[in-house]
């Protein structure tokens, strides 16, 4: 049976993959070192998990509203009032199952064939997909390490056309870490208003940004902005809740009601008890999302040292997120045992075969010089994993 051409054209995740596959290798016995990892580390704080437990003992586990509940929402506008700014009403927000959910709605319900996309790369990974499961086009654009892997405002304008819907940022992006300042975000904002398409603007890692660098919403520069902007966040990433899966959209009520209808037809409601516990996350004492930004920020030092002392690997330091998005093409050309390393996908796929170390290969974000390494892992496993590297490259020919 022919599967639909939607299906056929979908690419799998190579991140997913990696995890995968690094997963099955520690299920045999072996110490496999793991850099692909997109989550903390750290575990989901007791307050939140009792909050679930609570929710489960007083028997909040029904159906809520479709966008998820009002207290929850209530807090979310809450949020975003107090972090940037910006007043939402609670029918503005939708709840969905992840941000990654909550990105596929939007996709749905403002594109389709014909339209385009501005894409930055380094991009994540499903941003691509999603975009063609809509049956739209992604004009990608190649920002760079010399721009500091930020698109530019002459960038965006050359690569706005009558087809021009819609332009994704993320900052701090996934995978280069790269967090886009006050100013440069209000030269892209002369750009949107002036050609009038729509921005989605992915906040998933907001809380983690280093050395003062601070998250400015694109969507809090003025009114219009705003009304052109659909933010994207959840608490995954800031509150070590990958797996409860609520992520949330912030939008006009147009697009909002939109989504909920959609929504209403695939999932319904994010889980009652997931829900209660994201609220309890938004609304508690944030100190131990304090202390895991300043234990990261150390990480990122450390394995920064670490990486770009290692002969044919090249890096900038990130200033958010929790990757260092590093080039290895200097390595192109080599080879191990007679397997040619032409590119990042060869070089990551050795490194899991020879040394155990999982690496993520920038095929996923569109350039394939370079891997991505998470280091939302201990000091102890930077050092080993970063050890075997530096060993498995010095030994290739």
């Amino acid at each position: 049976m022919k599967l639909a051409d939607r299906a056929l054209n979908i690419s799998p995740s190579p991140t997913l993959a990696m995890d995968a596959e690094a997963k099955e290798m520690k299920a045999s016995g072996l110490k496999v070192i793991s850099f692909g990892a997109g989550e903390p580390d750290y575990d989901t704080p007791d307050y939140i998990k009792k909050a679930a437990i609570d929710a489960i003992l007083a028997g909040k586990t029904k159906y809520t509203p479709v966008q998820g509940t009002l207290s929850l929402r209530q807090a979310i506008c809450k949020k975003f009032k107090v972090d940037q700014g910006l007043k939402y009403k609670p029918e503005q927000i939708v709840v969905s199952a992840g941000a990654k959910h909550s990105l596929y709605n939007v996709m749905q319900v403002l594109l389709q064939e014909g339209d385009e996309v501005i894409l930055p790369a380094p991009y994540w990974v499903s941003y691509l997909e999603q975009i063609k499961l809509t049956g739209a086009r992604a004009r990608i654009v190649e920002t760079g390490e010399k721009n500091g892997f930020k698109i530019t405002p002459a960038q965006l304008e050359a690569a706005v056309n009558q087809h021009t819907k819609l332009f994704i940022i993320n900052s701090p992006n996934n995978p280069t870490g790269a967090v886009y300042t006050e100013p440069e975000l209000e030269a892209l904002k002369d750009v949107v208003l002036k050609y009038a398409f729509m921005v989605i603007s992915d906040e998933i890692y907001e809380k983690f940004t280093y050395n003062g660098l601070k998250h400015v919403s694109i969507a809090s520069f003025s009114p219009e902005m705003k009304e052109r902007t659909i933010v994207i966040n959840g608490v995954s990433k800031a509150y070590a809740m990958t797996g409860w899966r609520i992520g949330y959209t912030a939008s006009s009520l147009n697009i909002a009601k939109a989504m909920t209808d959609l929504q209403g037809h695939s999932t319904s409601n994010p889980t009652s008890i997931a829900q209660e516990a994201g609220e309890a996350a938004l609304s508690g004492d944030h100190g131990e999302l304090a202390q895991m930004v300043e234990e990261f920020s150390c990480r990122r030092d450390y394995m920064y040292k670490l990486l770009i002392s290692i002969p044919g690997i090249s890096c900038t330091r990130p200033g958010g997120a929790f990757y260092l998005y590093s080039n290895v093409s200097n390595i192109f050309g080599r080879a191990y045992r007679g397997k040619l390393i032409s590119c990042a996908t060869d070089l990551a796929a050795l490194l899991l075969e020879e040394a155990n170390v999982a690496v993520v290969p920038g095929t996923a974000f569109g350039n394939d010089d370079y891997i991505r390494l998470s280091y939302v892992c201990s000091k102890e496993n930077i050092s080993e994993g970063l050890e075997r590297i530096a060993k498995f490259i010095n030994i290739i020919e």
